[in-house]
C-alpha cells in the first residue's frame, strides 16, 4: 500500500452530506447556493467546508476539487468518473 493510500485511510471519513457538499463545490456553486439546493443555512455549509477541509488536509476549494478527483469522489463532465452504482435512498427498490 502506497504512503498516500494509508494517510487517505487514516482520515475521518466523511460523511454523506460533505460528499454531497463536495459534488456542489466541484460543479461551481457558491456557499450560499449550495445552502439554498440543500435547504440548509449558508453558515451550516460554511461548517460543512471547514469539517471536509481539515478532514481532507487541503487548504482551499482547489485543492479539494483536486483531492476530490484524486480519489474518485466526484465526476466532472464524465472526467474521472468511476462506476459505482446510483445512490438510492435506503429503504428505497
Amino acid at each position: 500500500m502506497a504512503e498516500g493510500e494509508s494517510q487517505a485511510q487514516a482520515q475521518a471519513p466523511l460523511s454523506e452530506r460533505e460528499l454531497q457538499v463536495i459534488e456542489l463545490i466541484a460543479i461551481g456553486l457558491t456557499n450560499q447556493d449550495i445552502a439554498v439546493k440543500l435547504e440548509i443555512s449558508k453558515r451550516t455549509v460554511d461548517n460543512h467546508i471547514s469539517n471536509i477541509l481539515t478532514k481532507t488536509e487541503t487548504e482551499n476549494r482547489v485543492a479539494l476539487v483536486r483531492w476530490a478527483l484524486q480519489w474518485g469522489k466526484v465526476c466532472i463532465d464524465e472526467v474521472n468518473c468511476c462506476a459505482l452504482p446510483p445512490y438510492k435512498p435506503h429503504g428505497k427498490g
